[in-house]
């Protein structure tokens, strides 16, 4: 993990493919430690195949973060890379916690599923629950637990990739933890970082947290159903995020009742999906 943000350094990431179970778990020293579960449910029993290892997790601390960075850098050009000599579309979906974002994401899996194929990194620091509502869309998708940790990285990304093996000529959507701070330092070989905010965050979000829009290219304000209900100036928001990037791509959508939907998704056709 890193020192920029203050994730824990002896921070444990778990990658788990839902579709089959099987979990990695990467150590802070480097370790990947892979075993999968078997159930029988009829019979209440549970048996786990794994190997016994005990290991003394050593942090390492690194006070030079343009040395963390740099690493990075190199591996989101690598991941870069690998999505272009494939025709993927990779998108980072990055937000604060309750914006909606899974619910867009779940969405436009659907409304989408016979023009393209769409596969998902998601991340949280815990639980799989967001990976099981994308799961019951029919979607491939690849859950990374963080631990501590408050974003995901490229090393990361590259791990999940190798799961979730995407198809040619498709969309890979990377869920990332919720977090309007550190996510904005990290790229990880996407396409376009896509800022998602909703209604009920309030209206200065993007001169609170200009960093994030700044490296954004989409800023989608959310639950636009709901503007009736809360006190939220969608023009004094769009004001303030072209203040912060004048060349952000905006679309006001509600993913529950699917207005504005046809705007984003047409940005999408413009890249051939």
């Amino acid at each position: 993990m890193c020192v920029t943000c203050g994730c824990s350094d002896d921070a444990q990431v778990t990658i788990t493919n839902p579709q089959t179970d099987e979990h990695t778990h990467i150590l802070s020293d480097g370790t990947v430690i892979s075993h999968s579960h078997s159930h029988e449910h009829n019979g209440h029993s549970h048996t786990e195949e794994a190997p016994q290892i005990h290991a003394q997790i050593h942090g390492t601390t690194i006070t030079v973060e343009q040395n963390i960075l740099a690493k990075n850098d190199l591996l989101a050009a690598q991941n870069r890379g690998w999505f272009r000599g494939r025709n993927i579309l990779a998108l980072n979906l990055v937000s604060s916690p309750g914006s909606g974002k899974t619910t867009l994401l779940t969405r436009t899996i659907q409304d989408l599923k016979d023009r393209v194929v769409i596969s998902v990194i998601e991340g949280d620091q815990a639980t799989a629950n967001d990976a099981n509502r994308i799961k019951a869309t029919g979607c491939k998708v690849v859950q990374i637990n963080t631990g501590t940790g408050c974003h995901l990285d490229a090393e990361m990304v590259e791990r999940g990739l190798q799961e979730l093996n995407p198809p040619l000529d498709s969309i890979v959507a990377i869920e990332n933890v919720g977090n309007l701070v550190c996510p904005a330092l990290f790229d990880l070989g996407e396409s376009a970082k896509v800022a998602i905010l909703s209604v009920t965050e309030g209206d200065d979000k993007p001169i609170k947290y200009p960093h994030m829009f700044r490296a954004s290219q989409v800023m989608i304000i959310n639950k636009i159903d709901l503007l009736p209900y809360v006190e939220f100036d969608c023009d004094r928001c769009i004001e303030y995020a072209r203040q912060v990037n004048p060349h952000l791509k905006i679309f006001q959508v509600s993913a529950t009742t699917g207005e504005g939907l046809d705007a984003w998704y047409h940005w999408l056709g413009d890249f051939g999906f």
